[in-house]
């Protein structure tokens, strides 16, 4: 097949729409089909690459100043006699396609693509769809987010969120009904869409998955531990993600502070980039435990796979997860999970048989959660041991033949 993945954020950027985007075009291009991804420029100006045999278009883009591009590592803020000062704007920012129609035009009529899959309603997402219509080409879209994944970073009074999540979810379903088939990562990010609503086009459940044979439990390789300057012989807490406000780090963090009431000599390990990295670092010395904290910042394969190994259990405060491609990473290594009771989640982590589903926002649960895995062997051994089974149901070969017997039912004559 000729498959054309049409997404707003593509690798070397870090977030999970970005990475599966990325580990779907190379899986489908190894399988033998022609894989185009059409994505944003990050220079500004277009162009087409060509990597392991997947053509990735870059569209000319425009910078959105005030967020960053989640592949450079975040400055500290400037600084005046001593006080910080207010950001501004970001040198390497987020960039969208603004007008990409007449592009993806050109583009598209090169490829002559037999299916679209579509990952981000962004311009480029609704003009391949478009596109595809005009051409009766059919299309699969993922839907990877949901309303609060928008809005809770914004802080909205509840008066204004909620109806503004009910537009949101409105818009979701309305684009997805004109798709020929439509995914979610989860059961229950579909359920929270479609509940009380009409929904047309056909709508399942297909895992975002990750490659298994990447993340294997052990002993991480004795490099990482020099590299990094970690601990090889104290209980460690493991945050691997994008340390932005929205993933609420900072709520593990509190959580740590109580943990090492009893386990003092454990270290807590933060590893990702993001706009309240520099903050939370310095909220760790106020809260005097810096000196159990590491910042590793971005961390990429392959010793991203080693990393995980480091972790004595896995730990996330997050509330907007649809999925968590993290989460699965983390089981697939044999971390036991700690995690809130939002979003989808629960898929992945399941309470008392691979870790502890906490109320959102509970930092004493999630610090009771932390201290009974890190004090109890024999619990993060019968947790890590069905942290590995559930992981084995999100391998990403799976992913593959999922989405590859979803395109050829789109693309049978219709009686």
């Amino acid at each position: 097949m000729r498959i054309v993945i049409a997404t707003a954020v593509y690798y070397p950027m870090i977030n999970g729409v970005a990475v599966f985007s990325h580990n779907l075009a190379m899986g489908l291009a190894k399988r033998g089909h022609e894989v185009m991804v059409i994505c944003p420029s990050q220079t500004g100006k277009n162009y087409t690459r060509t990597e392991d045999g997947v053509k990735v278009a870059h569209l000319k883009s425009i910078e959105i100043k005030v967020y960053p591009d989640q592949i450079h590592d975040v400055p500290p803020k400037k600084r005046l006699f001593g006080r910080e000062l207010p950001r501004v704007f970001y040198k390497d920012s987020f960039r969208v396609s603004a007008f990409p129609a007449r592009e993806v035009r050109r583009v598209l009529n090169s490829f002559r693509p037999d299916i679209v899959h579509v990952q981000v309603s962004d311009p480029i997402g609704l003009s391949v769809v478009s596109y595809a219509r005009k051409k009766n080409i059919p299309v699969v879209t993922t839907e990877h987010n949901q309303p609060e994944v928008l809005t809770d970073p914004l802080k909205m009074p509840g008066v204004i969120k909620k109806p503004v999540n009910a537009v949101l979810s409105s818009y979701f379903r309305s684009r997805q009904n004109k798709s020929d088939f439509v995914t979610m990562p989860t059961q229950r990010a579909i359920d929270h869409l479609t509940a009380g609503h009409k929904f047309d086009a056909p709508i399942v459940a297909v895992s975002n998955g990750v490659d298994i044979s990447d993340f294997k439990p052990g002993k991480a390789a004795a490099r990482i531990y020099k590299k990094y300057g970690l601990p090889n012989n104290k209980p460690i807490v493991l945050y691997v993600g994008r340390v932005d406000p929205e993933k609420k780090v900072g709520l593990v963090l509190s959580a740590f502070k109580k943990t090492l009431e009893e386990v003092p000599d454990a270290v807590l390990v933060i590893v990702g980039d993001g706009v309240d990295k520099i903050r939370l670092g310095s909220e760790a010395s106020r809260l005097g435990i810096g000196m159990n904290v590491r910042f590793l910042g971005r961390v990429m394969p392959p010793d991203l796979y080693e990393v995980y190994k480091i972790g004595d259990v896995f730990a996330t405060a997050s509330e907007i997860e649809t999925q968590g491609i993290v989460l699965i990473e983390a089981a697939a290594t044999g971390l036991p999970l700690i995690a809130v009771n939002k979003g989808a989640v629960a898929e992945v982590c399941k309470n008392d048989e691979n870790g502890f589903l906490c109320k959102p926002g509970d930092v004493k649960a999630i610090s009771e959660a932390m201290i009974k895995i890190l004090t109890d062997k024999k619990l993060r051994e019968k947790f890590s041991k069905k942290s590995i089974e559930i992981a084995s149901e999100h391998d990403f070969n799976k992913t593959l033949d999922r989405f590859i017997n979803i395109y050829n039912i789109v693309l049978r004559p219709k009686s």
